[in-house]
């Protein structure tokens, strides 16, 4: 099934039946209770944290499922209170999005769930802007769900939430992306613009209007947007989108869309590559030079080592593959991002995987550290990491586990 592949989950949930000592939160409505009365924080020492093989970052805490009182995890995000400086995670789970406080991340506060909109589903996304978030779902007319995070602040009970706002334009999606520097959200995945990405103006947070879409190059699984800064001078100060398109066969590209008008987007150009399996989702350099994707069926389909391909965007209408980059393991990749000279990738079953990428330009990359949240093996299958948020202030990284909840590591001092 296309959309089973695309959405990258098998529905095979395997119970985590590994730690059982659990953090104690209690249930909606209840005094929240911060930390963990096991000490779950183990550093990484010869090879291990705990029972979770790993090198260079240690294990600050984990809240499991049946903390969450959930099936399964999928997407995370972060959020930093511009008031009070604490750092969120947005975890998002089968029957909604849990917040939690991690301004203690070895004793995080689970303050409760925004449920989803209709039914649950193992697909769900969130991005935020203006301290906001904004969650789409593959489950059946779910719309954009967006929420207030600054009414986190000063919790004394978990409850579950309601939304502050919700858009229904729109049925399931299965994905969101937010360029913050415009403030515009794009649906990606949805009925609408042949699953292309819908154009949202969500300057008015609890206002999100939709203005417009493309459709041209259809199924679009995952994007980044940006206002271009890099070395093409032909579109610098641009907003252009790159978009991961599939159509489950054999048309796999990265699609570059200059979206800066709205109500009339234009084609710059595309990506191909050779034994593509599924484009799931790629990100840019901070340069905006190089653009790292990652085939979510490649390694499923031919049996390679977990392969990130990176390609040159010097000339945006020449982009040409520059390095593939091989890791040690046969896992699957999903989700990738680039922070500074770093590369931080959910690969499923082999964890967070952190490559060092300062020497790019001279193909040259390393595996700076891991964090392995299941121990079970490496195999290339959909079960693991399906998503991990490296961007807070404090270095904490936040991982979420298909099989197992919340993590948060640290790289080790």
């Amino acid at each position: 099934m296309l959309f089973l592949l695309a959405s990258c989950y098998n529905n095979e949930i395997i119970e985590d039946d590994y730690l059982d000592d659990s953090i104690v939160i209690g249930v909606p409505g209840s005094p929240i209770t911060p930390g963990d009365p096991l000490n779950l924080s183990y550093p990484c020492e010869n090879g291990m944290a705990g029972m979770y093989p790993c090198s260079g970052y240690d294990l600050l805490a984990r809240i499991s499922l049946e903390d969450f009182d959930s099936t399964s995890g999928n997407d995370n995000w972060g959020w930093t209170d511009p008031e009070t400086e604490k750092e969120y995670v947005l975890s998002g789970l089968d029957d909604g999005t849990a917040f939690v406080d991690i301004s203690n991340p070895k004793a995080p506060i689970f303050l409760g769930k925004l449920l989803t909109a209709t039914d649950p589903s193992p697909w769900r996304d969130v991005k935020v802007y203006n301290n906001h978030a904004f969650i789409v779902s593959e489950a059946a007319g779910h719309g954009l769900q967006v929420f207030d995070l600054t009414r986190l602040r000063d919790l004394t009970e978990k409850q579950n939430f309601t939304v502050d706002s919700h858009l229904t334009e729109f049925g399931n999606a299965h994905n969101i992306a937010i360029n913050e520097e415009s403030g515009f959200a794009y649906v990606i995945g949805s009925s609408l613009y042949n699953g292309g990405p819908v154009f949202i103006d969500i300057n008015d947070p609890k206002n999100p209007i939709i203005v417009g879409g493309y459709e041209a190059d259809s199924y679009t699984h995952d994007a980044q947007i940006v206002i271009y800064d890099g070395p093409d001078p032909n579109f610098q100060g641009k907003e252009l989108l790159f978009g991961s398109n599939s159509d489950g066969g054999n048309n796999n590209q990265v699609v570059i869309v200059d979206v800066t008008d709205k109500e009339s987007p234009k084609r710059v150009n595309s990506i191909t590559y050779e034994n593509g399996g599924y484009t799931h989702q790629g990100y840019l350099s901070e340069d905006h030079k190089y653009f790292f994707l990652g085939d979510e069926l490649d390694e499923f389909k031919f049996g390679s080592p977990t392969l990130t391909r990176i390609f040159d965007l010097t000339n945006l209408m020449d982009p040409v593959l520059h390095y593939n980059y091989f890791a040690g393991v046969n896992a699957i990749d999903h989700n990738g991002y680039s922070k500074g000279d770093f590369f931080f990738i959910a690969s499923y079953t082999a964890g967070l995987r952190v490559l060092d990428i300062s020497k790019i330009g001279i193909k040259e990359i390393t595996e700076f550290g891991f964090f392995d949240t299941y121990p079970q093996d490496n195999n290339a299958k959909f079960d693991g990491v399906w998503n991990v948020y490296p961007y807070f202030e404090s270095g904490v990284i936040a991982i979420n586990d298909i099989n197992s909840g919340l993590f948060l590591v640290k790289a080790s001092e």
